[in-house]
């Protein structure tokens, strides 16, 4: 087939274009990244050999990748206020369609995919793909080092057209155990899953680390020849498997060299066109590359995938492309295998029989400890040099393979000269496949032995040693865990300091102690480093005020101040008096309320931050929401009881409300959802429609509207409500407090049938417990003589 025969709407890349700079370069000029963006599009426009002008007028689409910048997190010297159209702005270009991708490593050969896809259907006649990373120039310049007044201003307000934001996409990437257990940073991530893969080969500590330094040794070498590397040193095997001052531990399994280099300045571009586009802009067809297979899979969250030591999604994604492409990875040339760690490398190459030592070569820019990790763009770089290769040798075949998070999303294009028709890719039946195949039961909350599966220790600058390990319960289930601080003997364990080569299937003692599991050596070592305590009642506590009266246990919200907000002090307080109460077999009812004016705002706002790390107990919000309660509580409300208050009321078996009560489920409003039982309690007490309403559109009850709505049983005056509720607890009180007790039992045993005949079948070990119980015994005989029953609560 040759280029005449094919359909004009045939896409094809056409331009590629680079631009970095060193901070030690002679010219260094401290380019912005939207500028260095600006400067890589450009030169992949120059790239066409078409004439500019009408090049740049043609573009329909552009796609912007994701930077650490880009991120929001690390701006000290300042933003625009829109990333794609800074760099359009700069060129000149007016894209009907702009799109600014989530974070993804893998995202430059999705959005070439993409465009590539919109291109052939028509949508689109020229389109462009590009990002930059300025990590070096940021950290270089905003350190103390650099007077404020020398500091240049990135800041730029930009009048910018329509843009589809996708987001920053860090939940794709990340999850909040990963936060609450310190397993944020790459490094760590993969050493997980890389010495999973160490464990499953058989290797020793000593010649898994001669392996990687000779997976790496020739990348190196290929990076010391590219104009763009930001370390462009060509390192020997001994130099990378070395432990030195500067090639120290990061973490386990790693040294520095031997890990994804994000101190960069670099930007990379691409352009594609239809053909008919091609022809009429003048663009010569030998400049022609096309993409002839490609696929893009996603990986499951770390702790639900079947086996840790592999990555079956980006080989089903590697597979698939050549099956689209018709050629096996013997036909291909050039590589570009995502390499930020070892890992990412044999994934591939493990399932594809390719050697470290392939005459091939694995990379074209010299993989990213060496090249650099352009944050999300780096696959960017990789695409222009497989194009380059393309144009060089045509008829050749070339393969990037872009992998984002932790081998969790792969993205794959194969290229060529060779014309080729566009050929939908399969992706979603691929993806449909592996997620057939079943991964093993997850706890949040560990407690009790457990063996380690995997793990990984961070290397601080002094010395410091912190580890995170994948554990597996008696029953088999998976969790994430840290090691205690103090936990010596385990710690030098998993670092080999012991003498021990693989400590995989090492036993542990787990437990959770708010807001993380940890893991020690044993339980005696747990029991020493963080001791259980006995709930108790009768002590002094900060953020809680504790009032018995006979029978029922009255339990003040004590934060008045701050609308009785819930920190994560206040939630343990409370977890413990919940526990000390429901222990007390005196205490049959409680009531909560809260001091000052309002009942409960919700949680305390100063604690939620990146990765909502304001989490409660396992108990739930209070130390209520996640209980199943076998005793009676009744909350007492005045003023607010929004979010995660409404979420403890909604836990309440009965509310009694003053008349300037008010009720919200109003999370969404800042961004967060109710994840404490309120979207799940809400509507099948107030029904579907009403809690749509004030699950989504922040809608506030008063007092007789969630009188109305069946939220609270009665509504008193201003002032009132703590006596009403204490005359109800009475009411409570004179009944047989072991056969409310079961009642509760019963009820929580079939909350979720819907029907009631089979609710009513199913056998109840509450019913066995009252058959036997003395308080029946004493509640008919007191029946029969008139008398009124003195309960034994047994």
């Amino acid at each position: 087939m040759t280029s005449d025969d094919l359909d004009p709407r045939t896409p094809v890349l056409v331009g590629v274009g680079e631009a970095s700079e060193r901070i030690d370069d002679p010219d260094y000029a401290a380019r912005s990244e939207a500028q260095m963006a600006a400067d890589a599009l450009t030169a992949a426009l120059q790239d066409t050999g078409a004439q500019l002008a009408p090049l740049i007028a043609a573009i329909d689409d552009a796609a912007m990748t994701r930077s650490f910048e880009g991120m929001g997190f690390a701006t000290p010297l300042g933003a625009p206020t829109n990333y794609p159209w800074a760099v359009l702005r700069r060129i000149g270009a007016e894209p009907r369609r702009v799109v600014y991708d989530a974070l993804g490593g893998q995202t430059p050969q999705s959005l070439v995919t993409e465009m590539c896809g919109r291109i052939a259907a028509g949508a689109a006649e020229v389109a462009v793909v590009f990002g930059a990373d300025v990590t070096s120039t940021t950290r270089h310049l905003a350190s103390d080092a650099t007077p404020a007044d020398a500091r240049p201003d990135f800041t730029e307000t930009v009048d910018a057209g329509p843009t589809e934001d996708r987001g920053r996409g860090t939940h794709l990437v990340n999850t909040r155990d990963n936060v609450l257990h310190g397993l944020t940073n790459a490094p760590a991530q993969y050493g997980m899953l890389e010495n999973a893969r160490r464990h499953r080969l058989g290797l020793d500590r000593e010649r898994y680390m001669q392996s990687m330094a000779e997976l790496f040794a020739p990348f190196s070498a290929v990076a010391a020849d590219n104009p763009h590397s930001a370390a462009p040193t060509q390192r020997s095997v001994d130099e990378l498997a070395t432990r030195t001052e500067r090639n120290r531990p990061v973490a386990d399994p790693y040294l520095r060299f031997l890990v994804a280099r994000d101190q960069i300045n670099q930007g990379a571009a691409c352009v594609m066109t239809s053909v008919g586009a091609a022809r009429r802009l003048g663009i010569d067809p030998a400049r022609w590359v096309f993409l002839h297979g490609h696929a893009d899979l996603r990986e499951r969250p770390l702790l639900e995938r079947p086996d840790l030591s592999r990555g079956p999604a980006a080989v089903a994604a590697v597979r698939h492309a050549l099956e689209l492409a018709d050629v096996t990875v013997d036909d291909v040339d050039a590589f570009d295998l995502y390499s930020c760690f070892p890992v990412a490398v044999w994934t591939v190459t493990d399932a594809f029989g390719l050697a470290a030592d392939d005459p091939r070569g694995l990379t074209v820019t010299g993989g990213l400890p060496y090249f650099g990790g352009a944050g999300s763009n780096y696959s960017t770089h990789a695409i222009a040099g497989i194009v380059r290769r393309a144009r060089a040798t045509p008829g050749s075949v070339g393969l990037v393979a872009a992998n984002g998070g932790q081998l969790s999303k792969y993205s794959v294009g194969v290229y060529s000269t060779t014309p080729r028709p566009w050929t939908p890719d399969e992706s979603a039946a691929v993806q449909d496949a592996l997620d057939t195949v079943e991964g093993p039961a997850t706890v949040r909350h560990a407690h009790g032995p457990a063996t380690v599966e995997t793990w990984t220790v961070h290397h601080g600058r002094r010395g410091a040693r912190v580890a995170t390990c994948v554990c597996r319960d008696l029953a088999g289930r998976r969790f994430l865990a840290t090691v205690c601080d103090e936990d010596h003997a385990l710690l030098d364990r998993l670092t080999g300091d012991d003498g021990t080569d693989d400590p995989v299937g090492t036993t542990v003692y787990a437990r959770h102690v708010h807001p993380c599991n940890h893991v020690a050596t044993s339980r005696a070592a747990m029991d020493r480093l963080h001791p259980s305590t006995i709930p108790s009642l009768d002590r002094t506590f900060e953020h809680v005020r504790v009032r018995r009266s006979g029978h029922v246990c009255e339990i003040e919200l004590h934060r008045p101040d701050v609308g009785n907000a819930l920190s994560q002090a206040a939630h343990a307080e409370l977890d413990e008096v919940v526990s000390a109460f429901l222990a007390d077999t005196d205490l049959w009812v409680a009531i909560v309320h809260g001091a000052g004016d309002d009942f409960c705002v919700g949680v305390d706002m100063d604690e939620v931050g990146w990765g909502s790390t304001a989490v409660t107990p396992p108990t739930g919000v209070a130390g209520i929401t996640a209980r199943t309660l076998d005793k009676p509580i009744i909350a007492a409300v005045a003023g607010a009881a929004h979010d995660a208050g409404l979420e403890l009321v909604l836990a309440c078996h009965l509310v009694v409300a003053a008349r300037d009560a008010t009720f919200a489920l109003g999370q969404v409003s800042t961004g967060l959802i109710a994840e404490d039982g309120g979207l799940v309690r809400l509507p099948r007490i107030v029904g579907e429609r009403l809690a749509t309403e004030m699950t989504i559109a922040s809608r506030v009850l008063d007092a007789d509207a969630a009188l109305r709505a069946g939220l609270v049983n009665r509504v008193v005056g201003v002032g009132d409500h703590l006596t009403a509720a204490r005359e109800l607890a009475e009411s409570v009180v004179e009944n047989s407090p072991f056969a409310v007790r079961q009642s509760l039992r019963s009820r929580s045993a079939v909350a979720g049938i819907a029907d009631p005949v089979e609710a009513t079948r199913r056998p109840s070990t509450a019913v066995d417990a009252m058959t036997f119980s003395q308080d029946l015994l004493l509640g008919m005989a007191a029946l029969r003589d008139g008398d009124k029953p003195v309960w034994t609560n047994t």
